[in-house]
């Protein structure tokens, strides 16, 4: 079950983000209860919250997870590119999860800044984590930039919609097996994260879904197993659907009549 992931190995599969949680304790339950072993956090959200963003990332660090920024509400390669210079001074860490943001409406990424922003960010040694749409041109084009690691959508961002286009996503695991792949966004259920797993995606990455649930710590648990499960049922290899009804047992000759 081990992931191999940019220069780092990892138990867990489930990355987990850290907004919208009722509060500080529920959010360090769910990390726990989670066993995810990368949080996510929006620099620019955080930096200009309320409370004391120095104590927020230092409960984070405590939970043993390793901290992945994200440049979540940039606009443009420029803003991107300052913001992930900013997070790695201020963390040590040359993991940056990279979102340009094109559509205010849909949060669907700008692939041109996206793109743009990578390729800068690979060449001064960052390990860029970008979060993209599931076109295939796209995401080589990323890959050209220098990106390690492919992050697309399932569906618009805190929607909870699920994978809404199934068939690109698996177009993209066929023609880039060797590239570590990440559902990002969109995740409501258990059920997505399965269906993610099951198309042979590395790793999902998921926020609302477990904030906003009634019970975040318990919904945690519950992406944890299903990710594990759903690794598990790629790994030993899903039966193909049949056309017409296939009966179990298989029965040759005449029955017996008493």
């Amino acid at each position: 079950m081990a992931l191999q992931i940019a220069d780092t190995t990892l138990d867990s599969r489930f990355f987990i983000g850290s907004s919208r949680y009722p509060s500080p304790q529920v959010l360090q339950d769910s990390i726990a209860a989670s066993g995810a072993q990368v949080v996510t956090v929006g620099l620019k959200r955080q930096l200009g919250a309320s409370d004391a963003p120095n104590d927020f990332f230092r409960m984070i660090r405590a939970s043993g997870a390793r901290l992945l920024p994200n440049t979540a509400g940039c606009h443009t390669a420029r803003e991107a590119i300052t913001l992930a210079r900013m997070a790695r001074e201020l963390f040590d860490t040359h993991w940056i999860k990279l979102e340009v943001i094109g559509d205010a409406h849909t949060l669907q990424p700008d692939m041109f800044e996206t793109v743009e922003a990578a390729g800068v960010l690979a060449r001064e040694g960052f390990e860029v984590f970008p979060y993209c749409t599931d076109d295939l041109v796209a995401c080589q084009r990323l890959l050209d930039a220098g990106c390690r690691i492919l992050m697309p959508w399932g569906a618009p961002i805190g929607s909870g919609q699920g994978l809404l286009n199934p068939s690109a996503l698996r177009t993209l695991r066929a023609r880039l097996p060797d590239v570590p792949l990440v559902v990002d966004a969109g995740i409501g259920s258990p059920k997505d994260a399965v269906q993610a797993m099951e198309l042979g995606f590395d790793a999902v990455l998921l926020n609302t879904a477990v904030a906003q649930a009634h019970d975040p710590v318990t919904m945690a648990r519950a992406f944890k197993l299903a990710i594990e499960a759903g690794r598990l049922a790629y790994e030993a290899g899903v039966m193909a659907r049949q056309e017409m009804a296939v009966p179990s047992t298989q029965v040759t000759g005449r029955p017996f009549v008493l």
